[in-house]
């Protein structure tokens, strides 16, 4: 038996998994961030532990036995999050998330301290990374940076408290702008630049390969017969792409969580940072995976079914299978600011084209669009930088969406598959690496593909009609910096 966490935003999510590959029991329980200021956005870490703990208390109510069989453990989480700790591991203040757009003003410090940033870590410095996030406090919590003894991402504050070891992997640490992308290890000189080093920094390891082992009290707790092995694991969207089989070039899949993502595995690095395509080295060795990134997917119909006060189900229902034709209605959703193509933490969304005869299901059709029309911004990046996406799988909670998943077809003009459990691809993934770092398989043999359950395919008339739109959904885009 294997178990798969995943530290996501809004919840954490545990899958235990047999070794058939089935989900025997899956546990979540949700997260809250905080917002002290417009454009900041920040988590307590104690709360990721309660969260956890609490997934695995009720696995071991309910599934007791097959909890008690789990000899290995992965991890996913959210990426980019600035964990600080102090000489006795214990946190200095809220993490600051992968969405925060504080740091603005050091990216541009950072890259103008180290030219080379781009071409060693294959990747812009924007405010979602980490890195930016050190220069920040360090500037505006000089005592906090002082104390600071310890930087590590969720998932590996998580894995502290699980095991005792500082461990991370080499994907969840592409993102922080200090990893060398090519050597897979941490660079000195991109250390050096935030007034860091590696004393600072955790272990690293690749994503698939034992890490640490559960510590004793905590495999009694949970009734385990002994300690499980934990893996290194990955940051959540390479997470997702082990999840469904995407281990080579030519997979492409679409991630449609809390934020956004058009993905890609490559065998080399295929870096185009100034059009803001992300690298990250993969959960596996020898491959990488690149990405167009976009800050609010998801999280744009939670938005909107706040703002109408119904579920998010109640708002989908309405609109059928699929579209008829284009909303009246367009929708810019940098709710949170927005990476590919645009690295602007400041722009913010919109609606336009509003009229009296502007109903609920035309801005709910609008909103699912303007996440459409982001993504071929993130399409169009990724083909500059030489990669063609024919084809994609959908994860992510908005893979429940055959609507939104016609939408994309149509968009994109390419077909889109879905899968029967998208939504758990993350915590999947990582349970497929926990298996791996144990028995040491072939990733091939257990890196398969799910079935896929329905494709949607694009049809001409919309295909043109979502192509004519486009040209004017961009222009609407204005810089605010």
């Amino acid at each position: 038996m294997y178990l798969g966490i995943d530290l996501g935003t809004s919840a954490v999510k545990t899958v235990l998994v047999d070794g058939a590959q089935r989900v025997i029991a899956s546990e979540s329980r949700a997260l809250t961030s905080a917002s002290p200021l417009s454009g900041y956005f920040e988590q307590d870490p104690a709360q990721w532990i309660d969260a956890a703990f609490a997934t695995l208390d009720a696995l071991q109510a309910r599934h007791a036995r097959e909890l008690a069989a789990v000899e290995g453990i992965g991890l996913s989480g959210q990426m980019h999050g600035a964990t600080l700790l102090d000489a006795r591991a214990k946190p200095l203040r809220p993490c600051i998330l992968w969405n925060d757009g504080r740091s603005a003003a050091e990216c541009r410090i950072l890259e103008q301290r180290w030219p080379a940033l781009r071409a060693t870590t294959g990747n812009k410095a924007m405010p979602g990374f980490t890195a930016p996030k050190l220069l920040w406090i360090a500037a505006h919590e000089p005592e906090i940076f002082a104390a600071t003894k310890l930087v590590l991402l969720p998932k590996a504050y998580l894995r502290l408290v699980l095991t005792g070891e500082a461990i991370e992997d080499v994907s969840d640490a592409s993102g922080t702008l200090w990893l060398d992308a090519a050597r897979r290890d941490w660079s000195d000189a991109a250390l050096a630049a935030t007034g860091l080093s590696r004393a600072h920094m955790p272990r690293l390891v690749e994503g698939c390969a034992p890490a640490a082992t559960l510590r004793n009290e905590l495999a009694q707790r949970w009734g385990m017969t002994k300690r499980p092995m934990i893996a290194g694991g990955a940051g959540d969207n390479p997470a997702g792409a082990i999840g469904i089989g995407a281990i080579r070039p030519g997979n492409a899949f679409i991630s449609l969580g809390t934020s956004g993502a058009l993905l890609a595995p490559t065998s080399t690095i295929a870096a185009n940072p100034d059009r803001v395509v992300h690298t990250f080295c993969h959960a596996i060795p020898a491959m990488w995976i690149q990405a167009g990134a976009i800050l609010s997917a998801a999280s744009c119909l939670a938005w909107v079914a706040r703002l109408f006060g119904v579920a998010e189900a109640e708002l989908l229902a309405p609109l059928g299978p699929r579209p008829q034709a284009p909303s009246a209605v367009n929708f810019l959703p940098y709710l949170a600011g927005e990476r590919t193509p645009h690295d602007d933490p400041a722009v913010r969304g919109m609606l336009d084209g509003l009229s009296h005869g502007t109903n609920r299901a035309t801005i709910v059709q609008a909103v699912l669009e303007g996440v459409g029309f982001a993504l071929a911004d993130c399409r169009d990046a990724l083909a500059h930088a030489g990669i063609a996406v024919a084809e994609a799988d959908v994860i992510g909670g908005g893979s429940r969406s055959r609507f939104w998943l016609s939408v994309l077809a149509n968009v994109l003009n390419i077909p889109i598959h879905r899968f029967a459990d998208g939504e758990t691809g993350a915590a999947f993934g990582a349970a497929r690496l926990g298996r791996l770092a144990v028995t040491g398989e072939a990733i091939e043999a257990v890196c398969t593909p799910p079935r896929r359950v329905e494709t949607f395919e694009p049809e001409s008339l919309l295909v043109d009609a979502y192509a004519e739109r486009l040209p004017a959904w961009r222009e609407l885009y204005r810089p605010r910096h």
